[in-house]
């Protein structure tokens, strides 16, 4: 499902950012994580990618996307996603 959506997301070139914001409740952040990571790698985006992940597993699915070789910017809140997405972008 994620690849779906970046895949819709990135068919507009009006996207010059993609703005990851999950609060993980029932599903858990390392599960969104590791999605999040493997639809990455899979579409190899040209646009940067900011995620902002709270709830369950939390720390396990930061560290899942530092590991990772992507180049994924991670956020503490939505403020902080939101600055770094028009960072990302300038």
């Amino acid at each position: 499902q994620i690849v779906e959506a970046f895949k819709i997301l990135t068919m507009d070139s009006h996207v010059k950012a993609i703005l990851v914001n999950i609060f993980g409740g029932i599903m858990k952040c390392d599960v969104i994580a590791a999605g999040i990571v493997a639809a990455a790698q899979e579409l190899d985006l040209k646009v940067p990618l900011i995620v902002r992940l709270e709830g369950t597993n939390v720390e396990t699915g930061k560290k899942i996307m530092d590991e990772s070789d992507m180049k994924i910017i991670t956020a503490v809140d939505l403020d902080d996603a939101a600055k770094k997405a028009v960072q990302a972008i300038k």
